[in-house]
């Protein structure tokens, strides 16, 4: 079978009966990477997992490179929608810009079920980020985190027009915002009880508008 290219290169969908199995193969190779690794995971293990032969997986990419790249790119774009969302959820209509945004942080930081294979996925990216191919590490990105966070710089630029927050560099703005609230991770030694990562969120928050509060 021959696969068109789209305009950056990666891959196309297939359209009509292969859909099906282009879709088993991105869901199996998920599950496979994010158990795995890139460098553990082998194209027969996903094979198994989609319900596919081997032969229909390379008929759909070239190789294991280009179907992990295809995998990392459609889980973070999933991920950022959702993200997205929660986003518009709590920063459309601003009533109290501190609580708002509060509120927004918790919900940001709050693990999500349904994407914990993502999750896991990542964790495995971070550890072997040396063995996996530079293009699918800049898909990912592009994708997931520097898209939520290109969003989130037009919503404080938002909050700037209407004169509740002071920002020269809103993108800037939004990664102040992103490490301030970040949570650490509490299975470390010494790590926090569950009543903190809320108080840490909130002192986040404070932090951030005593930079730019107008």
């Amino acid at each position: 079978m021959t696969r068109r290219k789209s305009a950056d290169g990666s891959a196309r969908r297939p359209r009509g009966g292969l859909a099906d199995k282009h879709r088993a193969i991105l869901a199996g190779a998920l599950t496979v990477f994010a158990q795995d690794g890139y460098t553990r995971a082998s194209i027969d293990a996903i094979a198994a997992k989609a319900g596919v032969s081997t032969r229909t997986i390379y008929n759909h990419f070239e190789h294991k490179a280009e179907l992990f790249q295809a995998v990392i790119q459609e889980s973070a774009t999933r991920v950022a929608e959702a993200q997205i969302a929660i986003m518009n959820s709590h920063l459309r209509k601003i009533t109290d810009l501190e609580d708002d945004l509060f509120e927004f942080g918790q919900a940001w930081l709050t693990p999500m079920p349904d994407y914990a294979e993502h999750s896991a996925l990542v964790r495995q990216i971070n550890a072997e980020c040396e063995h996996i191919p530079p293009a699918a590490i800049e898909a990912w990105q592009e994708a997931g985190p520097r898209r939520v966070l290109r969003e989130l710089a037009d919503r404080l630029a938002q909050l700037a027009d209407r004169e509740l927050l002071q920002l020269e560099d809103p993108e800037l703005a939004a990664h102040h915002f992103a490490v301030l609230i970040a949570v650490p991770n509490p299975s470390f030694p010494g790590g926090l009880r569950d009543e903190e990562p809320a108080a840490m969120v909130a002192a986040g928050v404070r932090v951030f508008l005593r930079g730019y509060a107008p």
